[in-house]
């Protein structure tokens, strides 16, 4: 299964995590290195997040944590030894009772609706996530709401489209969006579908195929909220978030993680031993309101130079005395951003990108192959550098397994 992309090379923008709210600052600095991908298989992209990549549409980007304002450090959670804290079983038992009763805790049961069942002594996060959610309920079960599930691969609709620019506005107070950039942000997706190896017939709600989805959160029928993921050999990856603010007071984002990291282990479970994490994009150290992420537990950051994994909790004195921290080797933290770019010319880049290959020409859906060194891209030396940059940022091992289309 072929994976191609183009390499767009390093480059920095604003930023908007240490900017003030609805604004990026010109005066800080988030450096990348990028490419477009037009196809990548979901093993290719499992590698690529782990080595710090995240995806945008099909755009795929890898932060130079050394350069920035604001270092990214990929996070994830231990869907399987993950325990929900206090807080986050009263949020979800909070959620069931008003499914079941409504906003009036005090009513009484009356006849339309049945008692939740006893608690059992445990907890147990996959059992709970659904205990209001209506496909998992006996049919002559009424409940004050009707709460509804649904996973489907990333497609564009009005409904969808809708509540994107209602979350936009009132929530980011961004007015400018348009049908194309909700779909070219959270529709288009490079992911191959590929079959999900489970080892029996797994549960009707779980997905039969890897790639990119929109989980869908309905309430009486209207769409409440929507979660973009990806479904990867080894995570669930959380893509995006958003939901109508009038059900902002229901904390619909800190449900939806728990609810995608059950989702992981009813995967692993169901017969895939290879799930076993909740990845929740970057954890940016430097940016209060992006701390949050740290209060699933147990959750490990990916070192940013040789993306080891290494406990939150024994990232977090680091992380609190340097400006960019490594957990490997923290001789090599910085108290500021680095001045100038790894690999400033002193670098083999012929070995860094030895076999490296590009599309020379496409017949008969047949595809001609070719070194990278080869193209007249390579020639070029704004080009060469897009494509040393992009090499650098996925190593070689990994950038072999992706054809670049020039």
């Amino acid at each position: 299964m072929i994976s191609v992309a183009t390499p767009v090379g390093s480059g920095s923008s604003s930023c908007g995590y240490c900017s003030p709210p609805g604004e990026r600052s010109a005066g800080t600095s988030f450096k990348k290195a990028g490419l477009v991908a037009s196809r990548l298989s979901c093993g290719v992209y499992q590698k690529m997040i782990d080595k710090g990549w995240r995806r945008s549409g099909t755009y795929c980007y890898s932060p130079d944590s050394r350069r920035s304002c604001c270092p990214h450090y990929t996070i994830k959670l231990d869907a399987l030894a993950f325990k929900p804290s206090r807080s986050q079983r009263k949020l979800v038992n909070r959620w069931n009772r008003f499914i079941r009763l409504g906003d009036d805790m005090d009513i009484d049961w009356g006849r339309k609706t049945a008692p939740p069942p006893n608690p059992p002594s445990v907890f147990c996060l996959s059992s709970n996530v659904h205990l209001s959610e209506k496909a998992f309920l006996p049919e002559t079960e009424t409940l004050h709401h009707n709460f509804e599930v649904t996973l489907e691969h990333s497609s564009h609709t009005d409904e969808k489209y809708n509540l994107y620019v209602t979350y936009q506005t009132q929530i980011h107070h961004d007015p400018d969006n348009t049908p194309s950039d909700f779909k070219r942000f959270l529709v288009q997706t490079p992911l191959i579908h590929e079959a999900i190896p489970y080892s029996a017939t797994p549960p009707g709600h779980l997905p039969k195929q890897y790639g990119s989805y929109h989980q869908l959160y309905r309430i009486d029928g209207e769409l409440a909220a929507l979660g973009v993921i990806d479904i990867l050999p080894g995570c669930v990856s959380s893509v995006y978030f958003m939901y109508d603010p009038k059900w902002e007071k229901h904390s619909l984002g800190k449900l939806s993680a728990l609810r995608e990291a059950s989702l992981a282990k009813e995967i692993h479970d169901a017969g895939v031993p290879s799930m076993t994490a909740l990845y929740m994009g970057y954890y940016i150290h430097t940016c209060a309101k992006m701390r949050y992420k740290g209060d699933y537990s147990p959750s490990y950051l990916a070192d940013p130079e040789d993306y080891t994994w290494h406990p939150l909790e024994f990232c977090i004195p680091l992380l609190d005395r340097y400006h960019y921290a490594t957990f490997t080797q923290p001789e090599h933290s910085l108290e500021s951003p680095a001045d100038i770019e790894d690999g400033d010319g002193s670098e083999n880049t012929e070995e860094m990108v030895e076999g490296v290959q590009a599309i020379y020409s496409v017949r008969r859906k047949a595809l001609s192959l070719i070194p990278v060194t080869l193209t007249r891209q390579w020639e070029d030396a704004y080009d060469r550098q897009d494509i040393i940059s992009c090499v650098r940022a996925l190593g070689n091992d990994l950038a072999r397994e992706i054809v670049f289309h020039m």
